[in-house]
């Protein structure tokens, strides 16, 4: 099965631990992107976002600059295995430069998860952070 990649980056008017905190965490992540969730910052443990829309699992945690998830959504193909999500955070002017690269995404879906990263990631999360 052929794969694709994509990779997207912002600044976000908070710091690398106030976004790592708020991804990781249930409530921080409903609130910073206004879907529902459930998430640790354990591990190994399973998270779901966007009210169901989205889930995987934590593979590697390195507080507060690199979360690194197994990811997928409900519109993958059912045999397809699970993409991978880097998410990095570093210091940067105006708050945090969050850079993600996506990547094992199933073919023709790439273009569509670039653009919801920007729309459903980033936009939401400069207005959540700036109103803080």
């Amino acid at each position: 099965m052929k794969k694709a990649s994509v990779s997207v980056s912002a600044v976000i008017p908070a710091s690398p631990k106030e976004i790592y905190s708020a991804w990781l965490s249930a409530k921080g992540h409903a609130a910073m992107t206004g879907g529902a969730a459930k998430a640790t910052a354990r591990v190994g443990c399973r998270f779901t976002a966007w009210d169901g829309y989205i889930e995987g699992k934590n593979l590697e945690l390195v507080p507060p600059s690199l979360i690194i998830q197994a990811w997928r959504t409900s519109d993958f193909p059912a045999d397809a295995p699970d993409s991978r999500l880097e998410i990095a955070l570093a210091e940067a002017k105006g708050g945090t430069r969050i850079t993600l690269k996506h990547t094992d995404i199933p073919a023709g879906q790439a273009k569509g998860y670039k653009q919801g990263w920007i729309d459903f990631y980033f936009k939401p999360m400069r207005e959540y952070f700036a109103k803080k």
